[in-house]
């Protein structure tokens, strides 16, 4: 799991233009770096066109195959006219390599965050998730693995004890929690038999689903796994529990007009909400020797951090507790 300390040393931005120009661009020479740290992202100045956003994916973290499937993914979704920042092909491909990093390139997209306040819209973001569910359900991932409780709660977990982010003074009140709360998730989803798993995006919040006058637009399918169908669901839900069953209840609305939906799968939101919480950090501990994410993320792996995640643990062995 552990990876290369410093994947982007050497991407500076000779690299990235000659990259870009490898592909037959000429570029402008105006670069612009956006926010983004598993992989890193540019806006790239193009003469006489508008800029291109490259994307350069972070080595040793995907295969070559499962990049293609995610690529294949939005394609698909682009072809049943959804509307996703899909990337160009060119030369007959869409992921291309300059010296030791793959990269694809995109057009630039703008956009605003959801209002989840506005039933209108939420209504529309159910119907245009349950449009990219029905494509998502028609095949199956091959490389890019599936959410459930052992790839996103068991081994992080294992990752961050066997790599000795824990502190001493906390570990042995932490893996208790840990390990009776990852028991109820298990537990949890063994309690829905036969769950659906189909392509989902996987990071599915407000951030990764832009807004504009001609609706929701996805970007970024970079998480994109084999999931549940709320897993694209429950992060837009906010507020208090009445709140959220009100959000629920206007995103399923539209949902269903493209696509079933089991409700069953309710029973799954605090279990996803706590492996999310599990696997971020686990993501931080296992980037944490690549010199952005010290920068970036200060505030980690600190003990008020630890005791917080405890905190946090045991509140949410709580909540789980009314699913089991």
């Amino acid at each position: 799991m552990q990876q290369n300390h410093t994947p982007y040393q050497h991407l500076d931005p000779n690299v990235i233009i000659t990259a870009v120009e490898s592909v037959g661009f000429l570029c402008s020479g105006s670069l612009l770096a956006l926010n983004s740290y598993e992989n890193r992202v540019y806006q790239v100045g193009i003469e006489d066109s508008k800029p291109l956003i490259a994307k350069f994916y972070r080595p040793g973290r995907w295969s070559t195959d499962a990049i293609l499937e995610e690529h294949q993914f939005a394609l698909e979704l682009i072809e049943a006219e959804i509307p996703v920042v899909a990337p160009l092909i060119i030369q007959d491909k869409t992921l291309h390599q300059y010296e030791n990093f793959r990269f694809a390139l995109f057009e630039r997209h703008g956009g605003r965050a959801l209002d989840v306040d506005n039933v209108t819209h939420l209504e529309w973001i159910g119907r245009f998730v349950g449009r990219v569910h029905a494509i998502g359900a028609t095949k199956s991932f091959q490389h890019r693995g599936r959410l459930d409780p052992m790839t996103h709660g068991k081994m992080p977990y294992q990752f961050l004890i066997e790599n000795h982010f824990i502190p001493e003074y906390l570990k042995h009140n932490y893996c208790v929690n840990m390990e009776n709360t990852l028991k109820k998730i298990e537990e949890i989803f063994l309690s829905i038999n036969n769950i659906r798993y189909l392509r989902v995006h996987g990071d599915c919040q407000l951030g990764n689903v832009l807004w504009n006058d001609a609706g929701p637009h996805i970007v970024d399918l970079d998480d994109s796994v084999m999931a549940p169908a709320i897993q694209d669901i429950w992060m837009f839900l906010s507020g208090n529990p009445a709140e959220m069953e009100l959000h629920l209840s206007k995103i399923l609305k539209g949902y269903r007009e493209f696509y079933d939906f089991d409700s069953r799968e309710i029973k799954l939101i605090e279990a996803l909400r706590t492996l999310r919480m599990i696997q971020y950090s686990a993501w931080l501990a296992n980037r944490w020797d690549d010199p952005a994410f010290p920068r970036a993320f200060p505030w980690f792996n600190t003990p008020h951090y630890w005791e917080e995640q405890l905190r946090n643990l045991q509140e949410q062995c709580q909540v789980l507790d009314e699913f089991i």
